[in-house]
């Protein structure tokens, strides 16, 4: 179904989880340290499955030097789930992350939404119907979705390709509160196997970005009890 590089240094569980994922369908290419991921990502690999910790470099520089070469979606891997380490992942260039122990099923969920986002396999029938580019105001911000930037006065913002992806989708559904299922399912291609985490870290980064006052944001606000809403104009 799709080549996937598996980067684990725990050598049982880097066993388990390739013949797991093989048996799903998918090719494995396994390492174990930082150097040996970043030199293996350029080798044809469409996905790649990051651990944090590694030997050598983390899984963050792992995928800062990924990110100078290539756009291969990174799911990372980590032990406890910490917003700081989704944050920091998101802020590296990942895609997606999964928290330990990782069920196979799940994992190979991920895989395919990642691939269904990237235009790597064909989307399912219910997959929301593409609309035209547009160019959307957000206070100094200007999101031209022809070109999938946004700038403030002229200048680029840094967005990742998922925060680029949410404020489209918050752009197309202005005045509209939109819950953390509903965007795991339109933003990351999946809702029943997300973690409604990935959401609130990503519109947190994506706050620091666009938001002249992260803290109290004036645009991406939040839905007690809901999710976010961008506001009108």
């Amino acid at each position: 179904m799709s080549r996937v590089l598996l980067v684990e240094d725990d050598a049982d569980l880097q066993a388990a989880m390739s013949l797991a994922l093989s048996a799903l369908g998918h090719t494995v290419t396994a390492v174990g340290d930082g150097p040996a991921a970043a030199e293996h990502a350029l080798t044809g690999i469409e996905v790649i499955v990051l651990d944090v910790m590694l030997p050598g470099f983390d899984g963050f520089e792992v995928c800062r030097r990924v990110r100078h070469h290539s756009s291969v979606p990174i799911i990372m891997v980590t032990a406890r789930g910490d917003p700081i380490d989704i944050e920091v992942g998101l802020e590296c260039g990942a895609d997606d992350y999964v928290t330990k122990p990782v069920e196979p099923r799940v994992l190979d969920a991920r895989i395919k939404a990642v691939l269904r986002r990237t235009g790597d396999i064909a989307p399912t029938s219910d997959a929301i119907a593409p609309t035209p580019a547009a160019a959307h105001r957000i206070g100094t911000v200007l999101l031209d979705e022809s070109a999938m930037q946004a700038t403030r006065d002229g200048q680029p913002i840094p967005l990742t390709p998922t925060e680029l992806r949410l404020l489209v989708e918050f752009a197309h559904h202005r005045g509209q509160a939109l819950s953390r299922p509903v965007l795991l399912e339109r933003v990351w291609s999946y809702g029943y196997a997300g973690d409604g985490r990935l959401v609130d870290a990503c519109v947190q980064r994506l706050r620091t970005k666009i938001e002249a006052d992260p803290a109290h944001p004036e645009w991406l606000v939040t839905v007690r009890g809901i999710g976010y809403r961008l506001e009108r104009t």
